[in-house]
This record gives C-alpha cells, sequence and structure tokens, in this order.
C-alpha cells in the first residue's frame, strides 16, 4: 500500500470513529407521557412550546403553568440540550408585565410560544397567541417580542390582528358579494352555514379589523423566508402568513387552509419537497384524532389525508395535541412530532409527547405510540 492511500484510509476511519464518539446524543431514551426533570429535578414547565437549534445547541421555549391556573402569571420559559434528552433551566425568556395597562399583564392568556433566528438581523423573534386579561377568548391577537440573546430576555413590541383589510390569495370578491347575498343569518353547522364559512362569512366580519390569530406556529423554509401558521375564523379555518423580511411583522401575503375544517394546534415540516401539516380539531382541553395535510408550496394547494396515528389511542392522539415538529440535525429524515398531554386541573403537571415520525412507502409520515425511544438509533 502506498503511503496517501494508508492516510486516506486512516482518515476515514477516524472520521468514522468521530462520528460515532463525537455524537452530541446520549444513550438515554425519551419517555413520552411521564415527568420530565430538568437539571434542577424539577418537571420541564414549558407547554404549548417549540424547539429552536441554534449554534449547535436546542432551545425549548413554553408556556410556564401554574399548579391551578392556565393563565400566565410568569411567562415564557427556556431550557436549553445539548441531546434532547437533558435540560437545563434557563429562565424565563420573556416575562408577564406588572402593569396592568399592558397587553402581557399578570393573569393575561399567553399560549403555543415559538422562537425563530434572523440570519439578517441577528435577532431572535418570538411569536405567540395572546388573549387580553378578563376578556376571555374573544381578542385572538398575534404577539411578537425579540431579543438579542437567545435565552432572553425577550422585549414585547405588541399585538394585534393579522393583515387587517387584505385579502387572502385565495378568497375573491366574487365571495363578498356571494356573502352579501345572504339574507337571513344561518343557522350554525348546517350546510348552507359551512359553505358561507368556507366562502369567507368570518374572514369578511374581520376583514377590516384583522384576521383571528389562535393557536399557532412558526415555520422557516429553506429560502430564509418566515411563515406565522395560526388558527383563525374562530378556530374555523386555518391560515398561513409570510413574515416580514425582519419577522417582526406580516409581509402581507397569506392564504387560507381548510376553510371551515375546525382545526387547531397546527405543527409544520417539509420533507423531499412536500410541506406536511398536522393539526387537531376543536374539543378544548379534551385530545381528539389529529389530521394530516399535505401541499406542494407553503401556500398549497393543501390536500387532507387520513389521521396520521396509528394503534391504541390513535383517535385521540394518545392522550395529546400537536405543537411542533423538529426536524433533528445530523439525523436524516428524523423528525419529532411535540404534543402536549394537557391536565386542566392541574396544569403544571401536563406532559410531554415526543415521537419520531415515520414513513411508508410512498413518503406518507405515520405515527406510532413507543414507550421510549433512541435518538442514537436513527442515522
Amino acid at each position: 500500500m502506498n503511503k496517501p492511500f494508508i492516510l486516506n484510509l486512516l482518515s476515514v476511519v477516524w472520521l468514522g470513529l468521530c462520528l460515532g464518539a463525537c455524537s452530541p446524543y446520549t444513550d438515554q431514551p425519551i419517555r413520552s407521557g411521564e415527568i420530565w426533570p430538568d437539571d434542577r429535578g424539577e418537571h420541564i414547565n414549558a407547554h404549548g412550546g417549540g424547539v429552536l437549534y441554534h449554534d449547535n445547541t436546542f432551545y425549548w421555549f413554553g408556556e410556564h403553568k401554574g399548579e391551578r391556573s392556565s393563565s400566565a402569571f410568569v411567562g415564557v420559559t427556556c431550557y436549553s440540550s445539548k441531546d434532547l434528552v437533558n435540560w437545563k433551566y434557563e429562565g424565563v425568556a420573556l416575562s408577564v408585565s406588572d402593569d396592568p395597562e399592558s397587553d402581557i399583564t399578570r393573569g393575561c392568556t399567553l399560549e403555543r410560544p415559538k422562537v425563530i433566528y434572523n440570519a439578517k438581523t441577528g435577532k431572535f423573534v418570538m411569536w405567540f397567541h395572546l388573549e387580553l386579561k378578563g376578556k376571555g377568548y374573544s381578542a385572538a391577537r398575534a404577539a411578537v417580542a425579540v431579543s438579542d440573546n437567545v435565552t432572553g430576555p425577550y422585549t414585547y413590541l405588541g399585538s394585534g390582528r393579522v393583515n387587517p383589510g387584505i385579502m387572502a390569495e385565495n378568497i375573491t370578491a366574487e365571495d363578498f358579494a356571494w356573502l352579501d347575498s345572504l339574507e337571513e343569518p344561518l343557522e350554525s353547522w348546517t350546510p348552507e352555514w359551512l359553505e358561507a364559512v368556507a366562502r369567507g362569512l368570518y374572514f369578511k366580519r374581520d376583514f377590516e379589523g384583522g384576521q383571528m390569530s389562535r393557536d399557532m406556529t412558526l415555520y422557516v423554509d429553506d429560502d430564509g423566508k418566515a411563515y406565522h401558521v395560526y388558527s383563525s375564523e374562530e378556530n374555523l379555518t386555518l391560515n398561513i402568513a409570510e413574515l416580514s423580511d425582519d419577522y417582526l411583522s406580516h409581509s402581507g401575503r397569506y392564504v387560507r387552509v381548510a376553510p371551515a375544517g375546525h382545526n387547531e394546534a397546527p405543527a409544520l415540516f417539509k420533507r423531499n419537497g412536500t410541506y406536511w401539516m398536522i393539526t387537531s380539531g376543536c374539543t378544548g382541553w379534551d385530545p381528539n384524532a389529529a389530521r394530516m395535510f399535505s401541499a406542494p408550496s407553503i401556500f398549497g394547494p393543501w390536500t387532507q389525508h387520513p389521521n396520521p396515528c396509528k394503534g391504541d389511542q390513535a383517535d385521540i392522539t394518545y392522550g395529546g395535541q400537536s405543537t411542533y415538529i423538529l426536524p433533528v440535525p445530523g439525523k436524516k429524515d428524523l423528525y419529532i412530532f411535540m404534543a402536549d398531554i394537557w391536565r386542566p386541573r392541574h396544569p403544571i403537571d401536563a406532559r410531554y409527547i415526543w415521537l419520531p415520525i415515520q414513513f411508508e412507502e410512498d413518503g406518507t409520515p405515520f405515527l406510532e405510540w413507543m414507550d421510549e425511544w433512541n435518538i442514537k438509533d436513527y442515522r
């Protein structure tokens, strides 16, 4: 053997050993539905959350829940991890305010926070669903905060309805005219009412003031464009809205998805050029069967598929509700489906479901319950 060949061979062997030995992922399994202690030994308190991967570290942001209340009395918490199993408590990334006039005053409803990084501005941007204190779920606002540091503190910038006075790309003036022709109030949940909702009954109602925004997620595409995906129109229709280049507002381009379909809890990922979205129905704190959609473009058209869950309790998503889908760096085709097992009578004890998404031969995603699984088992 000549010297260059031997050196190349040793390099390949060393690289292979390093990839195994230097992998950040641990032999410890992920167990869904159990108490998940942080570095202090306390159950992770980051509900309805999402995970940001930045500078070789994962950051999990979520709602801080109390012993007896789901209202926001603390804010958005942050945890960090190298291996997705062991998490360090980083503190409160966004604190609620003691100012009673603030949108995010203590006791407001602050749900499903997600954080993304803007490479152009170097800022970390947080969006979340906000309901004003004492107003129930009538505000239906999208709220935004920003920070120079991933763990915060985040500065609250403001909130409001989305895209006021701007038409969605897939609704027409003809739809508005047809709605104007309706002479009497329609009875809810009749075929006529569902057609009116699908054609923009609530969209038209909210057009000038902006669209409602409740359960939500964020998605950053390969080209750096970011999107806000949220339940709108009294949770009857999903919207996918493009964010501005700095991620701090909306660009004005958006579409309605599954109008009159009654979806919430959207979670989005892309594989082999196809966009996939898993959602839930709307049954309050009680679990229901997951829904799944796919599209060749972020703006659609979106096609609905059967429930992606299989096995026992598939009809209630194993007791949970989707919140985020995390592509795992360094693991080809490993996407983690994240969900919450809500416990409204003891909110702080709500548990987490983290399952690897599996794929049929034709590429269709599906989920199966696993008592435990290990990231190291995936290449």
